[in-house]
């Protein structure tokens, strides 16, 4: 049971009555038809445009339609007072029962009461949280899952075929810091001395098979044959020196800190 769904029925039957009446033409789309809460709530519990959205199409004045339409939805029990609104709105007041019965409805169906099929099995994807494994969680996180889930679970309750989506940073740049940082850390750990150099111009050698990304302008090398040489390909930012919250990438200096480090390069001495 929705009441403003249940009323808008009842609109459209009156109106289907005013055509069987010859008050209205037929062929009319009422489609367009809403009841809604009035903007101001002293102008009464619900209101509905049926007879301004309608004046056009039955080419009538909007007010004489409201007016016909007014005496048919007083007749209901559930309408206390049906009256006319400037050019044409229709504001309505409901009896006492009609809100008790909602109450008396939801008790009898907890689980179901406010489902729908609006949605129609739409498949929607929600994504929310998401936060990046190499950043600090925060607030707003916090606030994206709450409303995240919320939403997610109404659009479910409307009928839509919903997935919720936590998207997890796939084997990139940010994963490749945080690794190597890590690892850094680890050395650290166990006792050898390593430098966490705060620098942020960054490059990445392309030239040699054995090369990948994370190496400092240090290296010396363009290609296979061409040790030596400045790589100057490739240049990137770092947001901060490696280790320091887990940002940014290793330099050369910490390149060296371990001979065995994988994806070192072999041309920093």
């Amino acid at each position: 049971m929705n009441l403003f769904s249940d009323i808008r029925a009842l609109v459209i039957d009156c109106l289907h009555a005013m055509v069987a009446a010859g008050d209205l033409p037929e062929g009319l789309d009422f489609k367009n038809v809403t009841v809604e809460p009035p903007r101001d709530a002293l102008h009464g519990d619900m209101a509905t445009n049926a007879a301004m959205v309608l004046a056009k199409p039955a080419k009538l004045k909007p007010r004489d339609i409201a007016e016909k339409l007014a005496t048919h939805l007083a007749s209901d029990a559930r309408v206390t007072v049906a009256e006319v609104a400037g050019p044409g709105f229709l504001n309505m007041r409901l009896g006492a029962h009609a809100w008790q019965g909602v109450v008396s409805t939801v008790l009898a169906n907890p689980q179901t009461y406010g489902r729908s099929d609006m949605g129609q099995g739409r498949r929607v994807n929600v994504e929310y949280v998401s936060a990046n494994p190499t950043g600090p969680l925060h607030v707003g996180h916090t606030r994206g899952a709450v409303f995240g889930d919320a939403l997610a679970s109404l659009l479910d309750y409307a009928g839509y075929d919903v997935t919720r989506e936590y998207y997890i940073n796939d084997g990139g740049a940010q994963v490749d810091v945080l690794a190597r940082s890590v690892y850094l850390r680890y050395l650290e750990a166990h006792g050898q001395d390593v430098a966490f150099e705060d620098d942020r111009t960054l490059r990445r050698c392309q030239g040699h098979p054995r090369h990948r990304r994370g190496h400092a302008d240090r290296c010396r090398c363009r290609g296979a044959d061409q040790p030596g040489r400045s790589c100057g390909r490739g240049a990137r930012r770092a947001s901060g020196p490696v280790g320091a919250g887990l940002t940014g990438r290793p330099t050369a200096v910490q390149l060296q800190a371990d001979r065995s480090m994988p994806l070192r390069c072999p041309h920093v001495s």
